[in-house]
């Protein structure tokens, strides 16, 4: 008898244990982008970027205070990332750093340049920016996507951003999308985010602490899928906006349907410049060359032309404006920026019956050897 019972008592500890093995297997998720991208689902109170010096006291902020202005551009809509991450609650998605990842990031971070420094080495830019009417809490704009042939010692990408600067301090945060075999693994093109604040650090996306992850399935850097067949053009609306409560800087997943998807943000403690406000924001195609001196292509890869379909394009730019209000881009002076017209170009696109119906510019380029360095 007593056998039996021990018998029982085994066969229930044994089963309790299984469950319990099964429900710890679940919580640990983790989802495979490619051969080097890896994310893995993190309690949201215990994700790496709270262990930053200056994110000890910091308190997780859910959601912004403001809501983003919706597109009207109706037009064919842009193919938004594809979800493929969906985290349990109070869990969200953390690339998971691996030696090389870490290596290449903090490689392209070092090289990493701003529309600030446009004299940069190696580094060419074809955009606009405005320090007209400043100090700026944020921007949004609509950009073009498209995917590039770039090896992996270039890079190539167009981004939105808001930076101030004094003397040889910059402080800078950008999001869009980029072409980095080197970084990412593969020649998709992937959104990302970067920054640059106090005493200099910075990384992209989450290679070092600092952006706060909210989102349980929208991610700040994951792949575009490839364009289906009649499913038109690629495209990103995003935005970089500062919270009037907090100070953090948001970026949104803005939809054209449905409701938008906060991703996370950049606390405000980790920049002593753009804290309370920006000096400039702006929107740019970039591009960074090998050592060689061999630029790769920008944009959709072509010179421009006023034509939006056979151009990259920017449309839909607007500003945050010193009291928290959106402003059209019209509304402000922008300044062109171009460093090389021997590579690459920058157009102003056709103006439409309204802003939102607008191209704000065409832009891009084939690069090659003859560009400079």
């Amino acid at each position: 008898m007593n056998s039996v019972v021990k018998l029982l008592a085994f066969i229930f500890i044994f089963t309790i244990s299984a469950v319990r093995s099964r429900e710890i297997e679940e919580d640990v998720k983790f989802f495979k982008l490619n051969e080097k991208v890896i994310y893995d689902c993190v309690d949201i109170h215990k994700q790496p970027s709270l262990s930053h010096p200056l994110l000890h006291n910091h308190k997780i902020q859910m959601e912004p205070s403001f809501s983003i202005p919706n597109p009207k551009y109706k037009g064919k809509k842009g193919n938004k990332i594809k979800r493929t991450i969906d985290c349990p609650n109070g869990m969200v998605p953390i690339q998971r750093n691996t030696h090389e990842y870490v290596a290449n990031g903090k490689y392209w971070a070092e090289k990493h340049s701003t529309p600030l420094t446009v004299e940069s080495h190696e580094t060419h830019f074809a955009g606009v920016r405005t320090q007209d009417k400043s100090p700026y809490h944020g921007l949004a704009a609509w950009m073009s996507v498209h995917d590039l042939n770039v090896s992996n010692d270039q890079i190539s990408y167009t981004a939105i951003y808001v930076e101030s600067g004094v003397n040889n301090k910059v402080n800078s945060i950008q999001t869009g999308w980029m072409v980095n075999p080197s970084l990412f693994g593969d020649n998709r093109t992937w959104s990302y985010g970067f920054w640059k604040g106090a005493n200099g650090a910075g990384c992209y996306n989450t290679i070092c602490p600092g952006f706060v992850q909210v989102s349980k399935t929208d991610l700040l850097s994951a792949p575009f899928p490839y364009p289906g067949k009649g499913q038109g053009e690629r495209a990103v609306y995003t935005s970089i906006l500062q919270d009037k409560i907090t100070g953090n800087w948001w970026t949104t997943d803005v939809k054209y349907s449905g409701p938008d998807t906060h991703i996370g943000y950049w606390p405000k403690e980790l920049f002593d410049l753009i804290a309370n406000s920006v000096d400039m924001v702006g929107v740019t195609g970039a591009v960074r060359a090998s050592s060689s001196g061999i630029s790769p292509p920008m944009g959709n890869g072509l010179l421009p032309t006023e034509d939006e379909k056979a151009s990259a394009h920017v449309k839909n730019l607007e500003i945050l404006d010193s009291e928290f209000i959106v402003q059209e881009s019209n509304k402000y002076n922008l300044e062109k920026v171009l460093d090389n017209n021997k590579c690459y170009g920058l157009k102003d696109g056709k103006k439409g019956i309204s802003f939102k119906e607008s191209i704000l510019f065409t832009y891009g380029g084939p690069g090659g050897d003859s560009c400079g360095i």
